[in-house]
């Protein structure tokens, strides 16, 4: 059996990290406040990016995406170039969705920010439940199940729930990845199909490396999946959707040799959680009230 990995961190990497994430976090509130019905996706990526350099961010895992509407939920999307951001109008009751990847000085946040202009029910009731799917995935990891299997149980949650899986529309329908400090001299700020030059220098070796052990830095529901969750830290982003409308939350989890915990909970999801009247999301929910799938 392979020898499980030493945790790769140190307690000042750790709060580098959430350093970085809570920039990437407060550029995504900025923008959510700055957002209004006219604006497109595109004119939102730009001003997420330009909110983020001007935060002193200068390379990317991977450009920002915004998503209005049904690409919430990623419908109709087959092929990979239909993730970036498009002409689409954020119009009055549309949920969105935004994305952003951004490494200072090698430490690399991806986050991911759902809300909503107006009122729309439905996505009242997807945000309220998406707190299960943060509770789950923490427990099955802690239970060092393998990661494929952990994959299955959030399968199991979104279909008790009545629910799509949204995160099986991504590149290798992963719900989550490795992150790692970027240590590549590439050029900085350059991209290649939306990800940093040195991003994908870094992850062309860790998937090498990790291969040889019989594991893997992405985290499907296949056969490269089958091992327990590896120490470091991982970007998790499970997608739920129903109908038109899709939310995710995407942070970073903490996995040691021996437990595993989210590296920081003051997040913007977290808070609304923490602030909405007491009500139970619990795992026999099923879909929004009055819609039809």
């Amino acid at each position: 059996m392979p020898r499980t990995p030493a945790f790769p961190f140190t307690e000042r990497d750790l709060a580098r990290f959430r350093e970085t994430q809570r920039l990437a976090y407060d550029c995504a509130e900025q923008v959510a406040a700055w957002i209004e019905p006219g604006v497109t996706e595109r004119q939102t990526t730009a001003e997420l990016r330009r909110r983020l350099v001007a935060a002193g961010v200068r390379d990317f895992f991977h450009v920002p995406f915004a998503w209005f509407g049904d690409r919430t939920a990623f419908r109709h999307f087959h092929t990979p170039l239909q993730f970036f951001a498009g002409n689409r109008r954020l119009q009055e009751g549309m949920p969105y969705v935004l994305d952003c990847a951004p490494v200072v000085d090698g430490y690399t946040a991806d986050i991911g920010y759902g809300g909503k202009v107006g009122e729309n029910r439905v996505w009242d009731r997807l945000a309220a439940d998406l707190r299960v799917y943060r509770e789950l995935i923490l427990a099955e990891v802690r239970a060092r199940k393998p990661l494929a299997e952990v994959y299955a149980a959030v399968d199991a949650q979104i279909e008790a729930h009545g629910y799509d899986n949204r995160h099986r529309v991504y590149p290798g329908r992963v719900i989550g990845h490795q992150v790692t400090r970027t240590t590549a001299r590439g050029p900085a700020g350059v991209t290649v199909l939306g990800f940093g030059v040195r991003t994908l220098q870094t992850l062309g070796r860790e998937l090498i490396g990790e291969r040889l052990h019989g594991r893997s830095p992405l985290w499907a529901d296949g056969r490269s999946s089958r091992h327990a969750p590896t120490p470091g830290l991982w970007a998790v982003e499970p997608h739920i959707g129903f109908r038109e409308t899709g939310i995710k939350f995407e942070e970073l989890l903490v996995v040691t040799e021996d437990d595993a915990y989210w590296l920081d909970d003051d997040l913007p999801h977290v808070r609304r959680w923490n602030t909405a009247p007491t009500t139970t999301a619990d795992t026999t929910a099923t879909a929004p009230e009055g819609a039809a799938r």
